[in-house]
């Protein structure tokens, strides 16, 4: 009971510091396996491009053992990397150079999957997310397939809209639930159930990822609110984009998209007690897309709404309690 109310009793402060410590053990852990300078460079560029690209994952990747940090980094920035070739994180490039940028992608796989020998592609040994992945898949088994996903799903042209929720569940599988499965296989956790959590969270995650992303939208990408929901409450993707406080309709859309993210992390979340802890660590995402959904709710879905825009600031004590108790 002591040891409990010590816990309760550290500040923000204090985690963040928590934090802080946690995001040098990459360098650390380098020097004490005495890792080449090159080495030490990757697993820090890997682990900058997640703290800017995708910073609750890098906070929620910060809290996961020390031997599954490294990979797990790696694979996050491959999947920044992807993202960013077709414009995620706020820009859109052009249809033919994204192409181009996915298929270097798509094509780096086969080369990091020929190991660490002299003879594999010069260019994966030049870009250091490729070779951490390299580095990555050298020491652990990981399936081709799920890495492909990543980039195939990407594919999808901005402009062409989902048709139904399903649709949408399906890409945020894809995506999401891809990137989870190999961090999962990393680990060394082999079962159905921490599959089926992964594929749940995977989707929650990605609906609430895709909705977050609206107020940021251009008018010549499509919005993540599928067809069926916009006919079935006659509202126009416009409306959508605008956003009004007074827009029953629209609320009435986000509403179902946002009901669709969190059945499935409520159903990712029933199998906890099937989930071994260490895989628990790795589903701490799961804090953060509850805590979005759950700002949404009170902003009465307004996705313009400033608490829905901004940072959660208590997102690492949330995460470092939830890692306290092994759950997420």
């Amino acid at each position: 009971m002591r040891r409990l109310l010590q816990h309760r009793q550290l500040s923000i402060g204090g985690v963040l510091n928590i934090t802080r410590s946690l995001s040098g053990a990459t360098v650390t852990e380098s020097k004490s396996n005495q890792f080449k300078k090159s080495d030490r460079f990757g697993a820090n560029y890997c682990m900058g491009l997640v703290q800017k690209y995708d910073y609750e994952n890098y906070l929620s990747t910060l809290l996961l053992p020390q031997e599954l940090r490294r990979t797990a980094f790696a694979l996050r920035a491959f999947n920044v990397e992807v993202s960013r070739a077709v414009g995620g994180h706020g820009q859109l490039s052009e249809p033919q150079l994204a192409k181009m940028r996915l298929k270097f992608w798509y094509d780096s796989i086969d080369k990091c999957f020929e190991s660490a020998s002299p003879s594999s592609g010069s260019y994966v040994k030049d870009q250091p997310v490729l070779r951490e992945l390299q580095h990555t898949l050298g020491m652990r088994k990981l399936n081709k397939i799920y890495l492909r996903r990543l980039v195939t799903a990407r594919e999808r042209p901005p402009s062409q809209a989902f048709e139904s929720l399903k649709e949408l569940e399906e890409y945020a599988d894809q995506t999401f639930s891809a990137l989870l499965h190999l961090i999962v296989e990393a680990s060394g956790v082999r079962d159905m159930q921490v599959d089926h959590a992964a594929s749940h969270l995977g989707k929650a995650q990605g609906i609430a990822t895709l909705l977050r992303a609206i107020p940021l939208a251009g008018r010549q990408q499509q919005i993540c609110v599928p067809l069926e929901v916009l006919v079935r409450h006659g509202v126009s993707q416009e409306r959508i984009l605008r956003s009004a406080s007074d827009d029953k309709g629209v609320e009435e859309c986000i509403f179902e998209v946002a009901s669709a993210a969190n059945t499935h992390l409520k159903l990712a979340r029933q199998l906890q007690p099937q989930v071994p802890r260490v895989a628990r660590k790795i589903f701490l995402t799961a804090v953060a897309t509850d805590g979005y959904l759950e700002r949404l709710r009170q902003a009465n879905f307004l996705l313009t709404h400033p608490k829905c825009l901004k940072r959660d600031s208590m997102l690492p004590a949330r995460l470092f309690w939830k890692s306290l108790f092994h759950k997420y």
